[in-house]
């Protein structure tokens, strides 16, 4: 099991991205109240996810190594967080 802890606001924007991922090609999008900026940051400082931003100004989620076995042991499947690419 991971050593990684988070808060419950932290690990719900986290699985909610995980659920999300398969309808984005592995890198969902950011969309997240001011409330749950702080959440996001969270995820990107603990080294889980990084975003990007794409020609339009949307952001999106890819989910890092660490990201991917973490999700793997919520039950998600490593498949749906990586990029095709």
């Amino acid at each position: 099991m991971s050593s990684i802890t988070l808060t419950p606001d932290s690990l719900d924007l986290f699985l909610g991205f995980a659920e999300d991922a398969p309808n984005w090609s592995g890198s969902p999008l950011v969309t997240v109240t001011p409330q749950q900026r702080g959440n996001l940051a969270d995820l990107k400082k603990k080294g889980l996810l990084t975003t990007w931003e794409d020609e339009d100004g949307c952001v999106f989620v890819n989910f890092t190594e660490a990201g991917i076995a973490f999700a793997v042991e919520h039950g998600f499947e490593a498949r749906d967080l990586q990029l095709p690419w």
